[in-house]
């Protein structure tokens, strides 16, 4: 394959290892990087390449790569002679994955897109086949792999509007590196439309689904959701799950207007970022409630009315112990997170307007009445309806029925790669 031609000189800069240590630098002084295992973002492997065939999954964060932990068990119970690796970009992702990943899977983070570090990375791991999950473009991964004769799937993949706008500038370049793709499943029609609008060969291409339909429910730790359980006495509660700055406060002043109708409510708020948590207990403080903030270590007494849970690896627990779940990231303009999740746990959903990252999926859930999109103003009026059992049972089974409707996207990731490699055989 052709090297793909530049645009503006972009890959030519993006290219070059100077570019890519003050991107480092900067990652590392804003926390978004593990100091200790910063030459894997080089492409210096800190752990030797097993023996035999590899297959190399790479999922952008946390939710990506939770979701294909399943697919590599399954595979892997296939094919006892294959080993995996798991690669991601973020310092939270590691942390989640390092007491869950599946037998003969290694987790390393994977390299900027730099030509030096990409083709160190692929000296060192030799992968026979690689997985992209969601549907990041990269210029040299791809180029590199190509150019070594190494096959790449992408599966559960979406463009967003932003990324199509940004690739039709350079249509040419992505018609390049798109040929070096060998097989496409999409999570919906939108982004195979997009795909093939920038030059992905059609019979490459099918409409799958995501892949987190098909994820395992969240795994938690029952001692501990007994205990829990036991500190409540009974008492209701609700969760706001992966929330970003202006959502505890609206989640905040919604509580207080459930309380009218539920006076005993606690509200438990799971932070998408935990490290915010202390700050996040401090605001809330300040208005005079009364807080608890898990990571020191401060328990739920009665007179606790919101909980900060900001713990890594823990939602399945909140999602257990709470009958109805606000899903952050949806009343401010951050597209919303993975509604599967307290689906497959018998939670409730409410959401914000901002949905754009699982539009498909809000969309079905929305016309089965399987969850209920609510406005700031509305917030605490509708928390206090859904807590109601019977309506928390109702639309917790509708969400269930609507999400295990795509249960089988594993089984379609799982055919497409297990007859890729078989090809490598």
């Amino acid at each position: 394959m052709a090297r793909p031609p530049l645009l503006g000189g972009y890959f030519l800069l993006t290219g070059r290892e100077s570019f890519g240590e003050r991107m480092l630098r900067r990652r590392l002084a804003r926390g978004k990087e593990d100091p200790a295992r910063l030459d894997e973002r080089r492409g210096i492997a800190s752990v030797a390449r097993p023996d035999g065939p590899l297959l190399w999954l790479h999922g952008a964060s946390v939710g990506e790569s939770v979701s294909l932990l399943e697919m590599i068990r399954r595979i892997g119970e296939k094919r006892p002679d294959l080993s995996f690796l798991l690669t991601t970009g973020t310092v939270t992702s590691a942390q989640v994955l390092a007491d869950r990943l599946p037998a003969r899977c290694v987790h390393q983070f994977v390299p900027l897109d730099i030509r030096p570090w990409m083709q160190r990375f692929l000296d060192h791991w030799q992968p026979d086949l690689v997985v992209l999950a969601e549907g990041e473009i990269w210029p040299v991964l791809l180029d590199e792999t190509a150019q070594r004769g190494i096959r790449v799937a992408m599966i559960n993949a979406r463009m967003t509007g932003r990324a199509h706008r940004r690739w039709r500038l350079a249509r040419r370049t992505a018609a390049a590196l798109l040929a070096g793709i060998a097989r496409v499943q999409a999570q919906d029609k939108v982004t195979g439309n997009r795909l093939i609008s920038l030059g992905l060969p059609p019979e490459r291409l099918e409409v799958t689904g995501t892949l987190k339909e098909g994820s395992a429910a969240l795994p938690h730790d029952e001692n501990e959701r007994l205990r829990l359980a036991g500190a409540l006495g009974g008492r209701p509660c609700w969760l706001a799950a992966s929330t970003h700055d202006g959502e505890e406060v609206m989640a905040a002043e919604a509580h207080s207007q459930a309380m009218r109708s539920w006076h005993k409510l606690l509200l438990i708020i799971a932070p998408r970022h935990p490290e915010r948590g202390p700050a996040i207990a401090a605001d809330l403080r300040a208005r005079g409630d009364r807080v608890a903030l898990r990571s020191a270590g401060e328990e739920i007494t009665p007179e606790t009315r919101i909980y900060v849970a900001d713990t890594m690896g823990e939602m399945g627990l909140w999602y257990r112990l709470c009958s109805v779940s606000f899903v952050g990231g949806s009343l401010v303009p951050i597209g919303g997170h993975n509604p599967f999740e307290p689906a497959a746990l018998g939670s409730a959903i409410l959401h914000g307007p901002h949905v754009d990252n699982f539009a498909d999926i809000y969309s079905r859930l929305s016309s089965n009445q399987a969850a209920l999109t609510i406005k700031e103003a509305t917030f605490g009026s509708s928390v206090a309806s859904v807590l109601e059992p019977d309506e928390a049972a109702r639309m917790a089974h509708a969400a269930w029925t609507v999400c295990s409707e795509g249960a089988d996207v594993t089984e379609q990731a799982m055919d497409l790669l297990m007859a890729m490699l078989d090809r490598v055989d």
